[in-house]
């Protein structure tokens, strides 16, 4: 009997480490519910006046004198304000939301003094809004991806600084237990970021480089602002959104390591091969297309490990919004990855360079991989904030379908167009005008899909919006396409 009482209490009961560990999530979500609110709510907003934007800039490519008496509506300005909304506004507050749950969850740590953090999201905020309005007024510094002002640059360093030392002091004050591959993700792009954001700004704004340095540090920044910073957190959330719904563990912890100490180590490596051609020194050229193709490392290890992962569970696509968004984004992933290996290769760049193919392919990465993963991510988030479900499937059904056939509408225009226009640049027989002629039914065709995507997302702003009010459903349970358990 003594022996009996001994094991009883030196090991607890499995449902007494179920209450405790629902108790932990409850006080882990209360601590993030303030904060990542505010950064999927101030995200959203700047999706809604980038698809604005967006929308305004694609249709003068095809009608270029629509308001052309406003200098601050010009293409050249519009252009770049969408970019750096969708990029600064929306993306990174999307990221830097999930980002923060998804630490706090796996450290089992509640976030701790989450004012700090909605502080710094309000500076951020500040600082982007500074931003479009001296690109608007023709302050634009005309570097692709820092375009913003000399003088909106430190609020959004200083705001990043108070919000990456919290994730990084939560990761340290975690409590004991195993580190998730996601945390790996996570933790890294939160310090990749002010490196790739500091650096590029020093060496191009404060102490600017001179010469043929000077572009070979604008396209370091921009391509790594990409890998190293929105595709880890993409990648954080699918590994842990795919593994949570269908309820099993990552397939392979050497894979996902294996996957992650590659992206770490090429991806860096990758953005001179946007400079074949110019005048650069060739070895510098050759290590970015050697280390391009070697990204196949990372991106067939974490295609296959995802994969595995789902194996025998992609019924769950059927009913599960959060899964279906997810898996669509980890997929185009892949895709992206390729195509941007493949465009490496000096034949095929010789085509594709300073053509819409390129614009089609940066698409796909910023939306198709990583827009639709964090729409996966807030579908799965945000109930367990509001204390709510999402209140109608068909609205989510609405949004995702809209979604992915815009995105794959608009690449796929960009893509195509973007061929010929590089084939008919080559070819001496076609004037500049013909050219232009040539590509317009493609950009028409853009146009129609950016109104897919602006649809797609003034249905999920509102659907947010209910959330918020707490307008969702009451009864508990998880809001599915269908059931879960047919997939019918």
């Amino acid at each position: 009997m003594s022996a009996t009482l001994q094991t009883t209490v030196a090991k607890p009961s499995a449902s007494t480490e179920a209450e405790g560990e629902v108790v932990q999530r409850v006080e882990v979500d209360a601590s993030c519910r303030i904060p990542v609110l505010f950064f999927f709510s101030s995200a959203i907003c700047w999706l809604l006046l980038g698809s604005l934007f967006g929308f305004l800039a694609s249709w003068k490519m095809h009608n270029p004198g629509i308001l052309d008496d406003w200098s601050w509506l010009t293409w050249g300005r519009v252009r770049v304000a969408h970019l750096n909304m969708v990029a600064y506004g929306w993306a990174s507050q999307a990221g830097i939301g999930t980002g923060l749950w998804l630490m706090s969850r796996l450290c089992r740590a509640p976030l701790r003094a989450p004012g700090v953090t909605v502080v710094a999201g309000i500076f951020w905020n500040i600082g982007v809004t500074v931003g479009i309005v001296g690109i608007l007024a023709g302050h634009s510094q005309s570097i692709e991806w820092l375009e913003f002002p000399a003088y909106a640059t430190p609020l959004l360093f200083v705001a990043y600084a108070l919000i990456g030392i919290w994730a990084v002091l939560m990761f340290v004050n975690r409590r004991p237990g195993h580190v998730y591959v996601s945390q790996w993700y996570l933790l890294a792009a939160f310090l990749w970021f002010p490196w790739l954001y500091g650096t590029a700004n020093v060496l191009m704004q404060a102490f600017p480089l001179k010469g043929v340095t000077y572009g070979a540090v604008n396209w370091w920044y921009a391509h790594n602002v990409l890998g190293l910073w929105f595709t880890p957190i993409g990648l954080a959330s699918a590994y842990y959104m795919i593994p949570k719904v269908i309820g099993r563990p990552v397939h392979s912890y050497y894979l996902s390591a294996l996957g992650f100490w590659t992206l770490a180590l090429f991806y860096s490596w990758n953005g001179m091969h946007h400079l074949i051609g110019g005048p650069f020194p060739i070895w510098l050229i050759t290590a970015s297309v050697v280390a391009s193709f070697m990204m196949l490392i990372p991106v067939l290890t974490v295609a296959i490990n995802h994969h595995m992962t789902m194996r025998g569970h992609f019924g769950l696509l059927a009913s599960s919004p959060t899964l279906r968004f997810t898996v669509f984004g980890a997929m185009v992933y892949t895709l992206v990855s390729l195509q941007g290996v493949t465009m490496a290769i000096p034949v095929w760049n010789k085509i594709t360079h300073f053509t819409h193919y390129t614009v089609g392919h940066a698409h796909l990465g910023m939306y198709g991989f990583f827009t639709m993963t964090m729409f996966g991510a807030m579908y799965y988030i945000v109930p367990r904030l509001v204390g709510c479900e999402w209140r109608s499937p068909l609205m989510i059904k609405w949004h995702f379908w809209l979604s992915a056939y815009g995105i794959i509408f608009m690449v796929a225009s960009l893509s195509l167009g973007g061929f010929l226009q590089g084939s008919y640049l080559l070819d001496k027989d076609y004037t500049f005008k013909q050219i232009v002629e040539g590509t317009l039914g493609f950009l028409q065709l853009r146009s129609v899909s950016g109104i897919a995507l602006a649809c797609a997302h003034l249905v999920f702003a509102f659907h947010f919006v209910l959330m918020l009010l707490r307008l969702g459903r009451k009864g508990g349970e998880a809001t599915y396409f269908n059931s879960p358990e047919t997939g019918a």
